[in-house]
């Protein structure tokens, strides 16, 4: 089934009428099949105004807030960029079009080999793939020019601050386990400055920096 119509109107009614104005965002956005990144009962459901489960008690995050991090991101096309929480890969193709290179890490191993197994599929040859504590980042090809988070965290883990370069932008949800807001960190000359981007609600991020008392495969 042809679903360009449905993320034509996606773009229309849900991002741009939200006020997301970043033209490389939309275009991605539009372009890149969410369809592929769900379960196959819910396809029918991929492109409404709403998160879906994904299996492993992890969801596939409602398209605006998808695009609302991307865009605060401020990608121009040359980045590398950290994404902490593969998930379902739908918010990694996204990254993938809009950057020269796309770490994620993802501690439930299946989630991971399934969003792999999809995204290879669509053809993206620029993402490197982890199973890991990704409260922990991915010292290995640190610094990164951006890192986006996709769970809700009690405070910013430490070890992504010390892998954002200078300049760079750190996305990320922080508060408790049933409300954040979502927060944009930019490093400059070595200080964090911190911009509240609204309210929003994602599923913990365990790890060693996070949410610890469930550091278990669910």
């Amino acid at each position: 089934m042809d679903y360009r119509l449905a993320r034509e109107k996606m773009v229309k009614n849900q991002l741009i009428a939200r006020g997301i104005q970043d033209a490389r965002v939309l275009q991605a956005m539009g372009k890149i099949p969410r369809d592929r990144f769900v379960q196959e009962a819910l396809v029918s459901e991929a492109y409404n105004d709403y998160p879906l489960p994904i299996g492993h008690g992890q969801t596939i995050s409602q398209p605006y807030i998808v695009a609302m991090m991307t865009e605060a991101l401020e990608l121009k096309g040359d980045e590398n960029v950290l994404e902490i929480g593969t998930g379902s890969g739908y918010q990694t193709a996204i990254l993938a079009e809009l950057s020269r290179w796309v770490y994620t890490v993802e501690r439930i191993r299946p989630l991971m080999e399934n969003a792999k197994r999809v995204l290879t599929e669509l053809g993206h040859k620029n993402i490197f793939f982890k199973a890991f504590d990704g409260t922990l980042g991915w010292k290995e090809y640190e610094p990164y020019d951006a890192i986006i988070v996709a769970a809700g965290a009690p405070k910013i883990p430490q070890p992504l601050l010390d892998q954002l370069a200078e300049g760079g932008r750190l996305v990320i949800p922080l508060g408790n386990r049933y409300s954040q807001e979502l927060v944009q960190i930019t490093r400059k000359n070595g200080q964090f400055v911190e911009k509240g981007l609204g309210g929003c609600r994602f599923v913990d991020l365990i790890g060693i920096h996070g949410w610890q008392d469930s550091i278990k495969e669910s």
